[in-house]
């Protein structure tokens, strides 16, 4: 008999106010948000003042800066305010109109402020040296470096104008994306094992998919996916035009490609996102070795991707609550120092996370920061889903990544690049592993841990690599001047998931519309940063669990330099290098060693069951 109590999704109104975040740190109403917005709109055309003096003095161009920097505060922080508000509720008229008046004044803002790059590029060689040695500049440095570094790729203030007026609708794409998958989009109910109907979402997918019951698991991805057939020629039409923007972009700037001009604003060679997919490539047969034993250990006749992210030990279904959660995550950060865990405690015990699914949240989880405001966290957390543990140990670590370079840099110099944030975060994951095995002795918990630490690398390193091989070969595409189809998208897609799954994996048809549901393609080029990030993240995690002389405080500095320096040159100082493949091939063999240690364990709880 169905139970037809059906577990709806709550609204925020139904959710206790200690489990929202606390959003007053940033306004403590929208009537000071919008007095904020009126500053703003007023207090922008005096940008050009500056128009046509940059380049007189050091002092000029310090005060320009200067006016630039109390814009951009502003800025950032009513942005923060309404981009959490519309994560909240993505269906709120107030919060998306909020959204909209502020995407059209920073696109004047944009358009207003188009000469400043361009003049500081006109400026002398000679000039620009002998400026960067004058003290009134002293803090802006770093940021000049970088600007003028861009002069090659930063065209004429008209041109630079045309682009800041299009950027708005360049960037739309994303919107269209989040509205029509988060909001539009119905994927019903599943009666579940217990004979309940509960709703199936773009967050609760995940809980069905680690259940026991392979029925379950099936009937959960094939209702999920037929959604997505049911627009999967919106959703191909929309990725196609986030390609065409991306190419565009990047041509109109003259970089060679749209991977080279992503990679150009990190300073990141080329050698480095390439390096990574070669790497990975060489070294698939540990993860197809894995997903044999998969298949073994569930007793399948065949493995599909939906049986994929079940535990492979079935006496652990845990459930652990968020408060529990917290406890676990502090607990394994201890090494960090009591700076680190003392503030990390009371963000997480007070109110910087917004904890669980509502009606009309976003889905998944993130960690979102302005100047002078706490790190807030989005997650939507369920208990029964024991990576969500990892969830929120990756997002605490960019929140504290956030925390520590907004108490060391400057406003200009405390934004660090996604390159580096993901170091932090999979940083977080590494010693979470490592505290939750040295808490115990039973086989089955290891075999647990030491799975979920396998599917964590297999999540970050292999998959993210696999999305970036795609987003390669689809701007490829788009650049040769070939079209990028709804058939195209999914022939490409399907020829990797063929290569990174193996023989092994039965690819059900759906799962090629897989590459239509992944948000971080409209981000294009962001996904590879998770698979350097992890094996950055291994190699300093390994340095501070060893015991290292100086692994904590090179650390911590590492946290603190927030985006003073390139990110190759920020790991470099914590003792890194990423233009190296050790790295990525150490994570790669820290793989293959978990998978033989949980053959092994699985194999000895089999031989031990028989007894």
């Amino acid at each position: 008999m169905i139970d037809r109590t059906e577990q709806k999704t709550p609204t925020r109104a139904e959710l206790p106010e200690s489990d929202k975040w606390d959003l007053t740190h940033l306004f403590a109403e929208t009537d000071k948000w919008a007095e904020d917005f009126v500053w703003i709109q007023s207090t922008y055309p005096k940008l050009a003042e500056w128009k046509g003096r940059v380049g007189e003095s050091a002092q000029t161009l310090a005060l320009g800066l200067e006016f630039d920097k109390s814009l951009d505060r502003k800025i950032e922080r009513v942005y923060h305010f309404a981009s959490l508000q519309l994560a909240e509720d993505s269906a709120n008229p107030e919060y998306l109109s909020r959204m909209g008046q502020l995407q059209n004044l920073l696109t004047q803002i944009s358009e207003t402020a188009a000469f400043l790059a361009p003049e500081i590029q006109a400026i002398s060689d000679e000039n620009f040296a002998q400026f960067l040695e004058d003290p009134v500049l002293a803090e802006w440095k770093t940021q000049l470096r970088k600007i003028r570094r861009n002069k090659p790729h930063v065209l004429s203030e008209p041109e630079e104008r045309l682009l800041a007026l299009g950027s708005a609708a360049l960037e739309g794409y994303d919107d269209t994306f989040s509205q029509l998958t988060d909001v539009d989009m119905k994927f019903g109910t599943i009666i579940d094992g217990d004979g309940k109907e509960r709703p199936l979402t773009q967050s609760s997918f995940s809980s069905f998919l680690i259940k026991r019951d392979h029925a379950l698991r099936k009937r959960a991805f094939h209702q999920f996916y037929e959604e997505f057939a049911d627009h999967q020629f919106t959703l191909a039409t929309s990725l196609s035009y986030s390609i065409k923007a991306d190419v565009f972009r990047a041509r109109a700037r003259r970089h060679s490609s749209a991977l080279e001009a992503s990679l150009f604003r990190d300073d990141v060679p080329l050698a480095v996102h390439d390096g990574l997919i070669s790497s990975v490539r060489a070294h698939l047969a540990p993860l197809h070795r894995y997903y044999e034993l998969r298949r073994r250990v569930l007793e399948l006749n065949e493995l599909h991707h939906y049986d994929t992210y079940v535990p492979l030990v079935p006496e652990i279904e845990t459930r652990v609550t968020f408060d529990e959660a917290i406890e676990r995550v502090l607990d394994s950060l201890q090494s960090l120092g009591p700076e680190y865990v003392t503030t990390l405690a009371g963000g997480l015990r007070g109110r910087w996370c917004d904890r669980y699914e509502t009606k009309g949240k976003r889905s998944g989880a993130f960690s979102s920061g302005s100047y002078g405001a706490p790190p807030f966290i989005l997650m939507n957390y369920k208990s029964d889903v024991f990576s969500d543990i990892y969830t929120l140990a990756h997002e605490a670590g960019h929140s504290m990544h956030t925390w520590f370079a907004q108490k060391t840099q400057s406003f200009q110099d405390y934004n660090y690049p996604i390159f580096l944030a993901e170091v932090a975060s999979t940083f977080n994951e590494e010693l979470l592993t490592h505290h939750l095995l040295e808490q115990t002795d039973d086989p089955k918990m290891r075999a647990y841990i030491i799975n979920r630490q396998i599917d964590d690398i297999r999540g970050t390193l292999f998959r993210q690599t696999m999305f970036a091989e795609f987003e390669k070969i689809i701007h490829a595409i788009e650049e040769h001047g070939d079209a990028l189809t709804l058939d195209v998208f999914k022939a490409e897609y399907r020829a990797l998931l063929q290569a990174y799954f193996g023989g092994g994996v039965v690819l059900d048809p759906q799962l090629d519309l897989e590459c239509l549901r992944i948000p971080h393609f409209y981000n294009a080029f962001y996904v590879y940063k998770y698979a350097t990030g992890i094996s950055a993240a291994v190699a300093l995690s390994e340095r501070v669990l060893a015991g290292q002389s100086g692994a904590v405080d090179a650390y911590l500095r590492f946290l603190r330099s927030g985006g003073s320096k390139f990110p190759l040159e920020t790991l470099q100082a914590a003792g890194v290098d990423m233009t190296s493949s050790a790295p990525v091939e150490s994570t790669l063999r820290l793989f293959e060693r978990r998978v033989v240690e949980l053959e092994s364990l699985l194999d000895s709880a089999e031989r031990g069951s028989r007894l």
